[in-house]
């Protein structure tokens, strides 16, 4: 393994670790401290803005860093490059990832005793796997397309990608949390002890891997047809 991968797992295991706390930071700030419990509209308000802010913090420090904080994102590319790329994110990556999540709700829970518990599923299985299964389908295609149409933009691909995670959470957060990071949700079901049942593994891993996937072969459909087209009919205008 050379340096730069070294660096990068070092990378992805403190983003992961930092992007825990951060969820804990701006909970804090915006229910204790600002809006005094956070429950009205003024403080859902306040919430989206900061976490808006902290995604744009987070996409600033993964671009600077060369790490990630989520699985999904780094397996949508892990399946979009060769075989060895593949490995290295299944077998070292996506690991760093879960390893800095859960250390970093357990320093949490150290620090913040009774801060919370993370992400519980409130509905069955499977309204709880189609749920993030299609949340995860959204954010991938979402940031895919991102990536040809805006590959130079930061603020405006930060932005679209920003609302777009927070709506998206706001639309699952009272069915299984809204998450669409099978390493943050890890690193709190370690901590209750719940990380390997069926509900788990099939929710927060399972159907977010499925929809990454469905979501990185159809975009292959829909756009590089296009793509060839357009470079087809360019040559012929030469």
């Amino acid at each position: 393994m050379g340096t730069w991968s070294r660096k990068q797992l070092v990378s992805d295991f403190l983003l992961s670790f930092m992007w825990v706390w951060s969820s804990i930071v701006v909970k804090i700030i915006v229910s204790r401290i600002l809006v005094n419990g956070g429950g009205d509209a003024y403080g859902e308000i306040v919430k989206t803005g900061f976490s808006i802010a902290n995604m744009f913090l987070f996409s600033f420090l993964c671009s600077f860093l060369g790490g990630a904080y989520n699985p999904l994102t780094v397996l949508s590319s892990g399946i979009s490059g060769n075989f060895d790329n593949f490995l290295y994110t299944v077998g070292a990556r996506i690991p760093a990832q879960v390893v800095g999540s859960i250390t970093g709700v357990r320093y949490i829970l150290r620090t913040f005793p009774g801060i919370g518990t993370g992400p519980i599923l409130k509905v069955d299985i499977h309204h709880g796997a189609l749920t993030e299964g299609l949340l995860t389908f959204a954010i991938v295609f979402i940031s895919l397309g991102l990536s040809v149409k805006i590959p130079s933009g930061f603020f405006m691909k930060t932005w679209i990608t920003s609302v777009s995670k927070v709506s998206l959470h706001i639309l699952g957060s009272d069915l299984t949390g809204g998450c669409m990071n099978p390493a943050a949700v890890m690193g709190w079901a370690f901590a209750r002890g719940d990380h390997l049942t069926r509900n788990h593994i099939i929710v927060y891993w399972l159907a977010p891997i499925e929809g990454t996937l469905v979501a990185v072969w159809l975009f292959r459909l829909l756009v590089q047809p296009s793509k060839k087209d357009s470079s087809v009919d360019k040559k012929k205008s030469q």
